[in-house]
C-alpha cells in the first residue's frame, strides 16, 4: 500500500516505520468503475485536494459508505489514494456516525471473504477495518457480539491468506499480511479484548510469520511484529508463556524434525529469512526500550534466536 496514507507510527519507539514511493497509474481502460455517491474521477480528485471536505453530514456519510466499492479498484490512486485515505481521514477526525461505522464494519467484513480475482479488495478491506476497530478502541460503540464477530473475521482472514504479493510495479500494493497485521494491532490495543482473544490473535499472526517458499521483502515482518510487541503491554501473558510461544515459532516447521540442510531449499531459505527478520526486529525493539512491561518477552526472543540455525 502507499504508506504515505498511513497517519500513525506503527511502533512508539520508531523502528518499524515503512515508506513507499508512489507508483504509476494503470491505464484508464483497466480501471474499474468507481463513482461513490455519484462522484466522478475529477470530482474525487478535487475532493482529495480539498482534504475530503463535505459539509453536509448526510452526504459525507453516504459517500463514506459507498467508498468501500472502490477498495478493489485496480488503480492504486483510487483504492489507496482516494478510498483508503478518505475513509481513514473521516474516521480519524470523527466525521462519521455510529450507524455509518457499523455499516462499514459489516460491509468490510463481508469483503474479506468475497471473490477477489485481482487480489486488491480483501487486503484493503482489512486495512480500512483497522481504522474501524480503532474508532471503537478510542470511543467504544461496538457491543460484545460485534467485537467478537470482528475478531473472528480478522483471525479467519489472516489465517486464510495465500496471496503474498506486496508491491507490484504498475499496480501498487496488495500487502495482505501487513494489512491484516494492522487490523490485529488495533484489536490488541483494545482493552475490551480479553486474553482468549489475544491468544487467537497471537496464533493467527504466527501462522503468517514464515509462509512456505515466500520471502518477505516489503516490510511485512515489521508490521507483523507490531501487534506482538504491543501485546506485552496488555500484561496478560507470563514470561514463561511468551518464551514457550517464541521458541515454538522458531522451529523447523515443514522442513521436518530439524533445521538440517535448511540452506538447500527455497522452503528452508525462506523460513529462516522470515523468522530471522521477525525475531531480530523483536530483539532490537526490546533492547531500545527501558519500559519494564516488555521484560517478559526478552528471554523468549533470545531463546528463539539461539534456536535458529
Amino acid at each position: 500500500m502507499n504508506m504515505q496514507g498511513m497517519k500513525y507510527s506503527v511502533l512508539a519507539f520508531s523502528l518499524l516505520a515503512l515508506a513507499a514511493c508512489a507508483t504509476p497509474q494503470v491505464p484508464a481502460q483497466q480501471t474499474a468503475t468507481c463513482r461513490p455517491a455519484g462522484y466522478d474521477r475529477a470530482q474525487l480528485d478535487a475532493l482529495k485536494t480539498s482534504q475530503w471536505t463535505i459539509a453536509d453530514d448526510a452526504t459525507r456519510n453516504r459517500f463514506a459508505r459507498e467508498l468501500t466499492s472502490c477498495l478493489g479498484d485496480p488503480d492504486e490512486a483510487i483504492r489507496d489514494g482516494i478510498a483508503f485515505e478518505a475513509l481513514q481521514h473521516y474516521m480519524r477526525n470523527n466525521q462519521l456516525t455510529t450507524e455509518t461505522l457499523a455499516a462499514l464494519n459489516t460491509d468490510l467484513q463481508a469483503k474479506l471473504t468475497a471473490p477477489d480475482p485481482q487480489g486488491f479488495e480483501r487486503p484493503f478491506a482489512a486495512l480500512v477495518l483497522a481504522d474501524v476497530a480503532r474508532t471503537d478502541r478510542i470511543s467504544p460503540w461496538m457491543n460484545e457480539a460485534q467485537r467478537a464477530q470482528l475478531i473472528n473475521a480478522a483471525v479467519s482472514y489472516m489465517t486464510s491468506i495465500t496471496d503474498y504479493r506486496g508491491f507490484t510495479p504498475g499496480e501498487g500494493y496488495r500487502h495482505a499480511p501487513a494489512h491484516s497485521a494492522d487490523l490485529m494491532l488495533q484489536l490488541v490495543l483494545n482493552q475490551a479484548d480479553a486474553k482468549p482473544d489475544l491468544v487467537r490473535i497471537r496464533d493467527a499472526i504466527a501462522s503468517q510469520l514464515a509462509p512456505n517458499e515466500h520471502f518477505y521483502v516489503n516490510g511485512e515482518s515489521e508490521r507483523l511484529a507490531a501487534p506482538i510487541l504491543y501485546m506485552a503491554q496488555r500484561n496478560v501473558f507470563s514470561e514463561a508463556e511468551w518464551t514457550e510461544w517464541f521458541t515454538s515459532i522458531a522451529g523447523p516447521g515443514p522442513l521436518g524434525p530439524s533445521w538440517d540442510n535448511w540452506y538447500r531449499s527455497e522452503l528452508g531459505l525462506a523460513r529462516r529469512h522470515n523468522l530471522m527478520a521477525f525475531l531480530t526486529l523483536m530483539q532490537t525493539n526490546l533492547s531500545l526500550t527501558q519500559n519494564p512491561v516488555f521484560a517478559v518477552q526478552r528471554p523468549g526472543v533470545e531463546a528463539a534466536l539461539r534456536a535458529m540455525p
